[in-house]
């Protein structure tokens, strides 16, 4: 398979029978037998520039590839939904998706015509924080005040867009009460800048780069989600967990609560054990070499917690081994 920049919306979800030619013909999901068909390539696929998971993409992808001597690449993509396509398809063995999206993938709801089956688990990451961004002059303060305003609710195929529908759901609201634009972070934050947009949903692990560039020209605000809007997504939506936008964050005077899902990476279930064990282990005993603030909350002790899907043998081995 060829390295190349992904671009472009959420391929068809292929039949759940269909089974990937990616890495040169390896067993399905590891055992030792396949252990020495260590494929050419890696792609590992992340998201937008703006976010989290492509500056910890680049780093994950340099020390795969410093570690096993596999050719490792980030690639870009639309994120969550679109990369468990990628898996899927082939073009990617590694991918950044949310827990809540990574479930749905092996389910086949909502977003996805049908199971996937070609992804395990590699571990959870760390909170991605859902921020509701827009700026003090737009006068916007609650959700509800979204009604009637031009919003940018992610890209086709990201996360991001299922977590804004599924909170203006609770809130009373759909997508129909907005101008809705799909965007990316950084798109999504020029628009804000120049006034093209009101707000826009970013889904991502704070501080988010696209929001500290708009938080270095404009007052930053993030909207809040009420605590009892919180308790009724949680009761809805069990993917959901309680969080907060620290103080200091983009200039913010105080902490905004909101809600979060987990980060985590999907694999291939194409790859073998020993291939999957050697990403695990380079990833978890070089988490001192991720400079990104979330770097903090990597770490093997949790790395399982809230994983919501098969985890790939060659990561439980890993874990089990700690």
């Amino acid at each position: 398979m060829n390295k190349k920049k992904i671009f472009g919306t959420v391929a068809p979800i292929l039949a759940a029978s269909m089974i990937l030619a990616a890495c040169g013909g390896e067993e399905s999901s590891g055992g030792d037998e396949g252990g020495s068909d260590q494929p050419e390539f890696l792609n590992v696929a992340t998201g937008g520039t703006g976010g989290t998971y492509y500056p910890l993409g680049g780093t994950f992808a340099s020390l795969i590839e410093d570690e096993t001597g596999i050719d490792t690449t980030a690639i870009t993509s639309n994120a969550s939904a679109e990369n468990m396509a990628l898996i899927n398809d082939g073009e990617a063995e590694i991918a950044f998706v949310q827990t809540d999206i990574a479930s749905y993938a092996v389910e086949g709801t909502q977003m996805f015509d049908g199971p996937i089956e070609t992804i395990q688990g590699l571990a959870t990451l760390y909170p991605e924080t859902i921020q509701i961004v827009t700026t003090a002059d737009s006068g916007i303060e609650s959700v509800e005040d979204l009604a009637g305003k031009t919003v940018s609710v992610g890209e086709s195929g990201s996360g991001t867009r299922l977590n804004a529908e599924q909170i203006l759901e609770v809130h009373g609201m759909s997508f129909e009460d907005m101008d809705v634009q799909n965007l990316s972070f950084d798109d999504s934050t020029t628009g804000i800048q120049d006034g093209s947009i009101d707000a826009a949903f970013i889904t991502g692990g704070t501080p988010t780069g696209a929001v500290e560039g708009l938080a270095a020209q404009v007052d930053v605000v993030i909207v809040p989600v009420a605590a009892d809007m919180a308790e009724a997504l949680m009761e809805e939506y069990p993917y959901y967990s309680v969080d907060e936008v620290a103080s200091g964050t983009y200039g913010l005077e105080e902490a905004v609560p909101t809600v979060a899902v987990q980060a985590m990476l999907a694999v291939s279930s194409e790859l073998s054990e020993d291939v999957v064990y050697d990403i695990t282990k380079a990833i978890f005993e070089n988490t001192d070499s991720i400079t990104h603030p979330k770097g903090e909350f990597i770490t093997a002790d949790t790395a399982l917690e809230g994983i919501g899907i098969d985890v790939h043998p060659g990561a439980q081995r890993y874990f089990d081994e700690q």
